[in-house]
């Protein structure tokens, strides 16, 4: 499928996934939520990929929200179908078998944010800005921040950015644990990418795996959560991945992991 609105590239396993639309900050509409579900829904399916970067064209934004335009006369229907839409992506990119790093170069602001905490960990450029600023819009975040801010952040630090559409910066961010770290523009997609390469070099049955126990633990009782990473962790014994990755550290070598 051509896209209109994103560019992916991909190389040794890492899939480079931008939002291309800066001459309105990359925006989220539709469409571009439509061309997002589908190259998810591709990347993971792609056994060449083994990790995700995220991120938007030029230096100004990530991503800097749902489109303004597009949204001013949604009635309730609408609304609703485009929070949907909204919410399918941000669970999507949850339950990609591998991990999506959202490289943070710029705003990031309601729906960009809520795709950053969709991802599995997030960098910023220093000049990043991140927020819900819904509220001053009359409206509130709908693909899923008050959901996921608040299970990262905590209740009282979540409610206090999005009850008073505060903009934060990265070096707040990063205090807040919103993203892990923060490099100067011109560096950030290097040190993203670099990132990215390591992970793909691991396991990638273990880091899907991995990804599903965290994520999967979540919404369980602590029981139920360390009896699922069990059950997984078990069933990697069963896999080429985990004879390579043993045999390997036992003949002192570099393992070859094929995925399987």
């Amino acid at each position: 499928m051509p896209y209109q609105n994103l560019l992916l590239e991909k190389k040794d396993g890492v899939a480079l996934l931008i939002v291309n639309r800066p001459k309105v900050l990359n925006a989220l509409n539709d469409e571009v939520l439509d061309e997002l579900l589908h190259a998810f829904e591709v990347l993971d399916l792609d056994r060449t990929v083994r990790a995700v970067v995220l991120t938007g064209a030029g230096e100004k934004a990530f991503v800097a929200g749902a489109d303004i335009a597009a949204m001013a006369d949604y009635n309730v229907e609408q609304a609703l179908a485009f929070a949907k839409k909204g919410q399918q992506l941000m669970a999507l990119i949850g339950r990609v078998r591998k991990p999506v790093i959202a490289a943070v170069n710029g705003f990031a602001l309601g729906g960009g944010l809520e795709l950053a905490l969709a991802c599995d960990f997030a960098y910023a450029s220093d000049n990043a800005k991140l927020g819900l600023p819904e509220v001053t819009l009359g409206i509130m975040p709908g693909f899923g921040g008050t959901q996921n801010l608040p299970r990262l952040v905590g209740r009282s630090r979540a409610n206090e950015l999005i009850f008073m559409g505060k903009v934060v910066t990265a070096a707040e961010a990063k205090s807040w644990g919103l993203v892990m770290a923060v490099y100067p523009p011109e560096r950030l997609l290097d040190e993203v990418l670099a990132t990215a390469a390591k992970i793909a070099g691991n396991g990638l049955i273990g880091v899907a795996r991995a990804k599903d126990a965290v994520k999967s633990g979540l919404d369980m009782s602590l029981a139920e959560g360390m009896n699922h990473e069990a059950i997984s962790f078990a069933s990697l014994f069963a896999s080429q991945d985990q004879k390579e990755g043993m045999t390997a550290f036992v003949e002192k070598r570099k393992p070859a992991f094929t995925g399987a």
